[in-house]
């Protein structure tokens, strides 16, 4: 299977994260999506990363849906077997996923336009959302035991990501989620290798 991903995208992070978890190995092309490579759209229309090309050449689009393919593929190894628990799993990647989608809101209000032109207030109602979510994370920290699931890769996606785009503006008086990155990375060694990165 082939993957393709940019290394500093927080979703192909979480599933490239997956896949080695699960060993599942992927042909890793780096791509840039600015550029409408004619691999990346001939596979998904969108034109956005990660898209995963299968071993019978479909393409699968969306990180959540890469990420319910691995685990299909895996024999079930992402998310768990029991309905409340695989529930719980989903909706950790659903609230992980939402804030990295604000995150990344608020990076491309700022990249794609000048300074004159930046909607400041846009970018304070998407980091009100990202302030709400994160104090939710705070409160509510997911367990962390042996057995990591996709919800658990979203969430390393994203810690990932404020560490890289937005450092020292998000970890004030978030002590345990500025300390699990280092118990996530004692459960999966290659966290820091695949985490986003510039």
């Amino acid at each position: 299977m082939k993957l393709l991903y940019a290394p500093a995208s927080p979703y192909s992070s979480k599933v490239r994260m997956a896949a080695r978890a699960v060993g599942i190995k992927l042909e890793e092309v780096k791509v840039d999506t600015s550029t409408n490579p004619a691999e990346l759209v001939g596979a998904n229309p969108l034109g956005k990363i990660p898209t995963l090309i299968a071993d019978d050449g479909r393409a699968v689009f969306d990180s959540r849906a890469i990420m319910h393919y691995l685990d299909r593929v895996s024999g079930g190894g992402l998310y768990p077997k029991k309905d409340e628990k695989r529930t719980e799993a989903e909706l950790l990647e659903s609230l992980c996923d939402g804030i990295t989608d604000c995150l990344l809101a608020i990076v491309y209000e700022k990249r794609m336009h000048p300074p004159e032109k930046v909607h400041q207030p846009y970018i304070d109602r998407q980091w009100e959302k990202v302030t709400r979510g994160l104090d939710y994370l705070e409160a509510h920290m997911p367990k962390t035991g042996k057995k990591l699931h996709g919800g658990h890769f979203s969430m390393a996606g994203l810690v990932g990501y404020l560490m890289l785009r937005f450092p020292g503006e998000w970890e004030d008086g978030r002590v345990a989620l500025t300390e699990w990155p280092a118990l996530f990375a004692k459960k999966f060694e290659d966290y820091q290798l695949l985490r986003p990165q510039a």
